[in-house]
């Protein structure tokens, strides 16, 4: 009765934050999408990035393995879903990308930090600028069937990760009230994502739901079960491997759906993709989480 208590403590913020957004949507509020998205993704989540990156406490040695056990997860997922698109002919530039990759930001890093604390968010952050990056260069080639590693050095949440890495290497601190305002344009970020999340949940018209419940079933379980091997695999502590796991095992990320929509792919079936997973994750992260915890 304990763990199912602390559980609920842990995901009813985040999903009740996604339901503020969907009710706002549905009861006829202005929600300017792309702005408050351009904010979190340009100012809000570089903050929490660098900030979380300059104040670490960790070991600097635990963040490079996470770091390696990140990008051989995605590796692992990547090699399995495009065997899975390709056997159940399935179209790459619609379904490859958004199989792959999570939700890591809008719900990755709020269930991090409700879950494992300041140290789970940490090792989130990590694990989110890995999937980020991924997602930029990989993840855009995968949709647009083109090269766009260019766009990566436009981000600035990759400089937020680069600059916080140099920060952390060099053990240099920021001014206090450098590191304040930095710290508090980063508190925004979470908030601001997870009621995005629901805006855009809520402005999303699904295709194609049948389909898109086996695949969304199926990344879950691919998502878990290479996460948790690389985890062990490379001996991760309990924080670690737990934030690992949760996050490559979030749902298909409204990124996706804006990917395909901009590159010409089917954004109907992945904004179906999109719903059907983010709704399955209010009953699936909840178990994950009591098997981590």
């Amino acid at each position: 009765m304990t763990l199912v208590l602390t559980v609920l403590e842990i995901v009813a913020p985040v999903f009740l934050l996604a339901a503020v957004g969907f009710g706002w949507v549905k009861l006829g509020f202005e929600y300017r999408l792309q702005f408050v998205t351009r904010l979190a993704m340009t100012l809000a989540v570089p903050c929490l990035i660098f900030t979380a990156l300059v104040n670490t406490t960790l070991d600097p040695a635990a963040l490079t393995t996470l770091t390696l056990a990140s990008l051989v997860a995605y590796a692992a997922v990547s090699g399995i879903v495009l065997v899975l698109v390709r056997v159940a002919r399935l179209n790459q530039s619609t379904y490859a990308a958004p199989l792959i990759f999570g939700n890591t930001g809008n719900l990755g890093l709020p269930l991090a930090l409700f879950a494992f604390g300041e140290v789970g968010l940490e090792y989130a952050v990590v694990v989110f600028a890995v999937m980020a990056l991924l997602s930029f260069t990989y993840g855009i080639w995968l949709v647009a069937g083109a090269g766009s590693f260019t766009k990566a050095l436009k981000e600035p949440l990759m400089w937020a990760t680069v600059l916080g890495a140099v920060f952390l290497w060099q053990d240099w601190k920021l001014p206090t009230f450098l590191d304040n305002t930095l710290g508090l344009i980063g508190q925004m970020a979470i908030p601001l994502m997870l009621i995005t999340l629901g805006v855009a949940v809520a402005r999303l018209s699904p295709g194609g739901i049948g389909r898109a419940m086996v695949l969304s079933l199926v990344k879950l379980a691919i998502c878990i079960g290479c996460a948790w091997v690389a985890a062990d695999w490379f001996a991760l502590d309990k924080a670690a491997f737990g934030i690992l796991v949760l996050q490559v095992a979030t749902p298909v990320a409204v990124t996706s759906y804006m990917l395909a929509e901009k590159y010409g792919a089917d954004a109907q079936s992945v904004a179906g993709l999109v719903v059907v997973s983010t709704l399955m994750s209010i009953g699936a992260l909840p178990l994950l989480l009591a098997v981590l915890l």
